[in-house]
């Protein structure tokens, strides 16, 4: 498949992810079978924000990283979670004040990746999980995830990626593009293809080497990326 192909429009990916919020964290943990959750907890970990760090996490969707942030700092660090989709904000909302988090703690705000509302250098962490792929433009979306951040500080990608070791790459592509896009839209239906848009668009997205180089031609420094679960994600980190 081509890239031109494969719908990534603001308005597209808006849609779709505005019809499956509702079923957003439940098959997310189902599909990885609940594998999400550490590579989160790894994210964090290994970015070590430090208490008072004013954080952003950028398509947020429901929050998740901006909640393991919230944990890890023990709530003493700003943090701003940021998303275009309204459904997936107003879930990230609640999710924050089922866990007696005040608003100003981690403050959730609809907002295009490609044009953030924020001033330049002002966040130490700025981080996007399983998001960036979904930006129309990923060079756009690098370069505004380091304007935003703070010289000195750090920007972070979690993203899927491809593994590469046999016999799992195999078995794993096999499930990534036959079985887990039915088992989708089977218990989230959705008119717009959600589950089978994920593979397609995994498949597209630059990784690696590549996603590094493209990180550093957004003006970062010392990027790295670890592997993680024999390769079906990947964190890429780089400095400011």
């Amino acid at each position: 498949m081509s890239t031109a192909t494969l719908d990534k429009s603001g308005s597209r990916v808006r849609r779709m992810f505005g019809e499956i919020a509702p079923h957003y964290d439940r098959m997310n943990h189902l599909l990885s079978m609940n594998i999400d959750k550490y590579w989160r907890w790894y994210t964090v970990r290994k970015l070590n924000p430090q208490a008072g760090d004013p954080i952003l996490d950028v398509c947020t969707g429901t929050g998740d990283l901006a909640l393991a942030f919230h944990r890890y700092t023990k709530g003493q660090s700003p943090i701003v979670a940021s998303d275009f989709c309204g459904e997936m904000l107003e879930i990230g909302c609640h999710k924050r004040d089922r866990a007696k988090i005040a608003a100003e703690q981690i403050e959730f705000i609809e907002a295009d990746a490609q044009a953030l509302p924020f001033e330049s250098d002002r966040f130490g962490v700025v981080s996007v999980a399983f998001g960036l792929r979904n930006v129309a433009d990923t060079d756009l979306g690098l370069r505004e995830l380091t304007r935003v951040c703070k010289p000195g500080g750090q920007v972070a990608v979690l993203e899927f990626s491809t593994p590469t070791w046999q016999p799992f790459k195999a078995f794993y592509g096999f499930y990534f593009r036959n079985v887990l896009p039915r088992i989708g839209q089977m218990l989230a239906r959705n008119s717009s293809a959600a589950y089978e848009y994920l593979p397609q668009s995994v498949g597209l997205f630059p990784q690696g080497k590549e996603l590094a180089t493209k990180m550093e031609a957004a003006g970062l420094k010392d990027v790295k990326y670890y592997t993680l679960t024999f390769g079906i994600a990947t964190l890429y980190v780089g400095r400011k």
